[in-house]
This record gives structure tokens, C-alpha cells and sequence, in this order.
């Protein structure tokens, strides 16, 4: 039997920290739910009727979030033969192959496609983790209500992280009275647990602060992220290279893994998460260089460059920045000030001794 405590515990205690009392209470919910799936007596797939709940765990940045999911996600047996087939995936990258698939089997209606789709995802997964759910896009946001339905009509178990409870996921976006019905889907069938506190544990790691990241702009930064070039890349001369997505090319200076990019030209462009996955797939090490002042007009940029650092973080890259300002000054304005602050503490996470460590199969 799984047991998802101890392993909780096991992993607190390695990484130096105290049990937190409210993670251990996110802890035991998801415990509940492993010994719902792994019962001798439950069978796959579950009825509509019969399937358990799936657990919805949102909070602030850095308070484990996605750490415990994974634990839950490593506990769940992979039983081909009670055919419990399970899949984490990050938010982004699932609704990216969503909107693929839709567009290669394209119909006269996607309400047509979408049970069909439904379909095919529950064949290949019963227990299906997300990372970082959120909606920000009004065609996900059509999507997604007809999608799940279809999905926990199919037994699929849902088990997702999120910064938003439900309620205010999509919020002030177009027509977002059609999105109220799949919110309260989610509530009905995802049990929602809170996961907040004061602690960001992402910043109380033995952490080398402002080892990759450097500001303001100017002739000694870029003295010092040309030498880091070409140091990380033992002084071998880059080379070009030609990215493809969807049949939009990306030119990148590259040389053994290393990637170096201008802030305008991942930030000032009409790119997205696929776009991002793709040089994040592609590369261990990426040098962002030149990123600007985030100031209220500069709304589209902030966005991509939330999402980039998004998709980077998810792949465990390294990432070396030169910035106008201090991070903690970066951006100025409402519209994306709660996700940046996610990217914010990612970004003071991916600088830590411990991120690198964990990471250090994709570096070398």
C-alpha cells in the first residue's frame, strides 16, 4: 500500500525543513484518494458514479505545492493490469496537445471532437496530474468545461496544483459567465485543499542569490555575461541554429546545449508556450539577456515572459539573466502582478545551490 505520509515526511526531513501542519493535512487528503485507486476491489475504468474525487491544491508561490503532487504522483502504481495509467504534464503543454489534436482531426464543429478527444485521453491515462493549472485564454477557456465533463465521465482522476482557487480562475475574462459551469464541475468533482502560509521555500534555500542573474544594464554586465558564456560553453565558438515550430523558425546562438537569446527577441514576438517548450526541450542552459523594465505599458511582454520562465523552470533549465533592475523591480503594474510574483520566486529558486543539484543530469 502507498504511503504517502511517510514519504511526505522522509523528503521534508532530507531537505532540512519542519513538517508543516497544513502541507501534512494536503498530505493525508491525497493519501485518502491513493487508497481509493489502489482498493482490490476497485476497478478500472471507474464509472462516472463510482470514480473518486480528484484534489484541487492552490496557494501562494513556493509553498510545495507541486512538490506534494509529485510525491502523490510517484505513489500511484503503474497496474497495466487494473489499468491504472497515469500522466503528469504541465498545464501549458496539455492544452497545447489539446488544441493539436483538435486541429488535425478538425470537424465541422469541436463539440463534436471534444467527447472523441475525451476519449482518447482516458485510453492512455486514469490518474492525470497537473501542473500549474490556470486559464487565461478565452478558447481554453471554451474548451476546457466540454473537455472534462467528457474526461470524468470517463473516470479520469484529476489531481492538479493552481496559484487560483476555482472561483477565481479566467477571472475578468471575455465572456467568462460561460466559464462559470466548468468551474463548478471542478468543485463538484475535485476536492479543493488549501495550500498557503507565510513560508516561500523556494527562498530559504542555500541559496547563492545573484549567482545568474545580473543588473543593471550596462557595459560591466555584459563584460560579465560574455565571459559566463563563454566559460559555460568552454570557449567554443557558437554556432547557428534553426528552430521550427509550426512552421515559424527561430534563429539561436548555440553551442553544446547552451543557448543565448535577447530579451526582444523571445519577449518582443508573437511567441508562446509552444514556442518556449521547444527551447526549453532543446537546451540545459539559457542566457536571457537585455530584459527590460516591466512598466505598466509593457503588458504582452510581462505575459511571454511569465510564461517563458514557466516553461523553463518545468524543464529544469539553467537560466543566466541580465536586467534593467533588481527582480524584485522588474515589473510595475496589475494586470500579471499575481503571476509575477510566481515568477519572481521561480526565478530566485532556479539561482539555489539545491535547484542546480537537482538538476544536474540535464547540465552535464
Amino acid at each position: 500500500m502507498p504511503n504517502l505520509p511517510t514519504r511526505y515526511k522522509d523528503t521534508i526531513r532530507k531537505q532540512g525543513y519542519q513538517i508543516d501542519p497544513v502541507q501534512e493535512q494536503v498530505v493525508d487528503v491525497l493519501q485518502q484518494l491513493l487508497k481509493e485507486i489502489t482498493a482490490p476491489k476497485s476497478l478500472w475504468p471507474f464509472s462516472k458514479r463510482q470514480s473518486p474525487q480528484g484534489v484541487y491544491i492552490y496557494g501562494g508561490v513556493g509553498r510545495g505545492k507541486s512538490m506534494i503532487m509529485d510525491l502523490f504522483f510517484e505513489e500511484v502504481p503503474q497496474n497495466l493490469k487494473k489499468r491504472i495509467k497515469k500522466r503528469r504534464v504541465h498545464f501549458h503543454e496539455f492544452m497545447i496537445e489539446t488544441h493539436d489534436w483538435l486541429h488535425e482531426n478538425r470537424a465541422e464543429r469541436v463539440d463534436d471532437l471534444l467527447p472523441q478527444y475525451a476519449d482518447y485521453v482516458a485510453d492512455q491515462v486514469s490518474v492525470l496530474c497537473f501542473d500549474e493549472f490556470h486559464v487565461t485564454d478565452i478558447a481554453d477557456a471554451m474548451i476546457l468545461g466540454r473537455l472534462f465533463t467528457a474526461l470524468f465521465a470517463q473516470g479520469v482522476i484529476v489531481v492538479s496544483t493552481s496559484n487560483r482557487h476555482p472561483d477565481t480562475l479566467y477571472e475578468g475574462g471575455l465572456q467568462r459567465e460561460l466559464f462559470l459551469p466548468f468551474i463548478a464541475l471542478l468543485k463538484r468533482q475535485m476536492q479543493v485543499m488549501p495550500l498557503d502560509g507565510d513560508t516561500d521555500y523556494r527562498q530559504i534555500s542555500d541559496a547563492d542569490q545573484g549567482l545568474y542573474y545580473f543588473f543593471p544594464l550596462g557595459k560591466e554586465t555584459d563584460k560579465k555575461i560574455n565571459h559566463l558564456f563563454f566559460e559555460t560553453t568552454n570557449f567554443k565558438a557558437p554556432k547557428k541554429d534553426i528552430l521550427t515550430v509550426k512552421g515559424r523558425e527561430m534563429e539561436v546562438m548555440s553551442s553544446g546545449g547552451i543557448a543565448r537569446f535577447c530579451f526582444k527577441d523571445l519577449c518582443e514576438r508573437p511567441l508562446g508556450a509552444e514556442d518556449y517548450i521547444k527551447i526549453a526541450n532543446q537546451y540545459h542552459t539559457v542566457f536571457i539577456e537585455n530584459i527590460i523594465f516591466l512598466s505598466a505599458d509593457k503588458r504582452n511582454e510581462a505575459k511571454r515572459f511569465i510564461l517563458l520562465i514557466d516553461c523553463l523552470y518545468e524543464a529544469g533549465c539553467r537560466v543566466i539573466l541580465s536586467a534593467a533592475r533588481d527582480i524584485h523591480e522588474l515589473y510595475e503594474g496589475d494586470d500579471h502582478a499575481f503571476e509575477f510574483e510566481r515568477t519572481m520566486s521561480r526565478l530566485m529558486e532556479m539561482q539555489s545551490i539545491e535547484y542546480h543539484r537537482n538538476h544536474q543530469e540535464r547540465f552535464t
